[in-house]
């Protein structure tokens, strides 16, 4: 009876923690989705989650800021070279659109955890590249 009655009230802080906002899945950094005539702001969302996706696979980084790059970004002259990365990568998929977003992060203090990238460093404006396909799937193409 005892461990019930624990159960029970462990499953309810945790829900009271949810409501609070304490336990969420939103992030705790800032995205920005500015101002576009060529996309809704769910069409980004479903775009930036592709990075958090990636994102959330690299150990010990740590993500600040998230924004839309602007309609400006996404040119003729873009999506011609996210699809010849594409066609390099294999990837298989030709895209009809394409979007760019900049993120700001902190690397790890550990080298060998850092991989490529500056260990503890704050990187600032880094560009992910997406292209979008005919039925409307944003694919992380690039980053850097």
């Amino acid at each position: 009876m005892r461990k019930r009655i624990a159960l029970l009230l462990c499953a309810l802080l945790c829900l009271s923690l949810c409501a609070c906002g304490v336990i969420s899945d939103s992030p705790s950094y800032p995205i920005d989705y500015g101002i576009s005539q060529r996309y809704s702001q769910h069409e980004v969302d479903r775009a930036i989650h592709q990075i958090q996706r990636e994102f959330s696979s690299w150990d010990g980084f740590e993500m600040h800021a998230i924004r839309y790059g602007g309609d400006e970004m996404c040119t003729p002259e873009s999506l011609e070279w996210i699809n010849v990365i594409a066609q390099d990568q294999d990837m298989g998929k030709t895209f009809t659109d394409c979007m760019c977003i900049y993120t700001d992060f902190h690397t790890p203090l550990e080298a060998q955890k850092a991989g490529v990238w500056i260990s503890d460093y704050e990187y600032t404006d880094v560009q992910w590249w997406l292209g979008c396909t005919a039925d409307g799937d944003w694919v992380l193409v690039y980053w850097g």
